[in-house]
């Protein structure tokens, strides 16, 4: 596990789901990252979210978010859309 200066987990959590995921994203699920990829997750969806896990990871902010700790990001199938919702755990 990799602690170097600055870093946070991150949990990711699927908070909804519309249509029919094709991987099968469920409601409900959640991976925390710790500068590797997790398993199970959708590469569309985690594509997605990479840039903004990493500024979540490294300390970073959103201006315009009033919960510096957390963003939202969805899957790129517009049609059956996930919804995640990334947060920064501060241990």
């Amino acid at each position: 596990m990799y602690k170097g200066v600055g870093h946070y987990p991150v949990k990711i959590e699927i908070i909804s789901q519309e249509g029919h995921c094709a991987n099968g994203h469920k409601v409900g699920e959640s991976w925390v990252v710790e500068h590797m990829t997790p398993g199970n997750v959708c590469m569309a969806a985690f594509t997605a979210m990479c840039p903004r896990l990493q500024i979540l990871e490294f300390g970073g902010a959103f201006p315009w978010r009033e919960n510096k700790d957390e963003m939202f990001c969805t899957c790129p199938d517009g049609k059956n859309p996930v919804t995640f919702r990334l947060t920064r755990v501060r241990e």
